[in-house]
């Protein structure tokens, strides 16, 4: 039996497909209706999580914000993380991941080389558009939309953790039974809409599922901007 940190609500087992993400993101907010009023910050990832997260913030009330982290592929398995860097430059490492595989001190900070020049790029792209939102003593919620592996999200969850905030929320329209088990030994409750017996991709479960681009990104984080402003 695995030993969860996280509560887990799993609303649905059904196979059924979304309409498209902004139907997610609307389910998604009518389960976390309680968090209005409670300063959340919603944070998807990159790219298709974003427009879930704009929808899901819209409807509570809450921050939107991107997350920049990057996974440490371990190597010769680069699906398999040894670790995280987060936008500061802070790193997480699994050690236990790393003791198994064998992982050189060179072979790892050759990777967060790697990551952090993708992570800067990314910075300057994005930050330029929207200041990031600081989470400590705040509710976190990571979204996308949908979770295979788990491990991208996985990522998400290390690095957010390293903030400090009051609670994290793992929330997602979709995800596969391994994802949720992986997610729930780190944050402190997970919402998943829809857990089907056979998960092969994030897309089987939606009608539309059109390639987001990184100047879609860029709109909903200026949108983002002009709403924080307006308040």
């Amino acid at each position: 039996m695995i030993n969860h940190k996280a509560s887990v609500r799993i609303v649905s087992h059904s196979p059924a497909p979304f309409a498209d993400r902004l139907e997610a993101g609307l389910l998604l907010a009518r389960e976390l209706a309680g968090l209005k009023q409670k300063r959340a910050v919603v944070l998807g990832i990159p790219r298709g999580g974003i427009v879930v997260a704009q929808t899901l913030a819209g409807e509570i009330d809450a921050d939107v914000d991107i997350v920049l982290s990057r996974k440490l592929g371990t190597p010769g398995q680069t699906e398999l993380a040894m670790g995280a860097m987060a936008e500061d430059g802070e790193v997480f490492l699994n050690d236990y991941i790393i003791r198994e595989v064998g992982v050189s001190p060179s072979e790892i900070e050759q990777e967060k080389e790697r990551q952090m020049a993708e992570i800067r790029r990314r910075t300057q792209l994005i930050r330029a558009v929207l200041p990031k939102v600081p989470l400590k003593d705040r509710i976190a919620v990571i979204t996308d939309d949908g979770v295979a592996t788990g491990a991208t999200m996985q990522v998400a969850v290390w690095a957010i953790l390293r903030e400090k905030p009051q609670k994290l929320i793992v929330a997602v329209p979709v995800a596969s039974s391994e994802a949720v088990n992986r997610l729930a030994q780190d944050a402190d409750e997970i919402l998943c809409l829809r857990l089907p017996p056979m998960f092969m991709a994030v897309g089987q479960f939606y009608r539309r599922f059109e390639q987001v681009t990184d100047g879609e990104v860029l709109e909903i984080l200026k949108w983002e901007r002009e709403r924080r402003a307006g308040r």
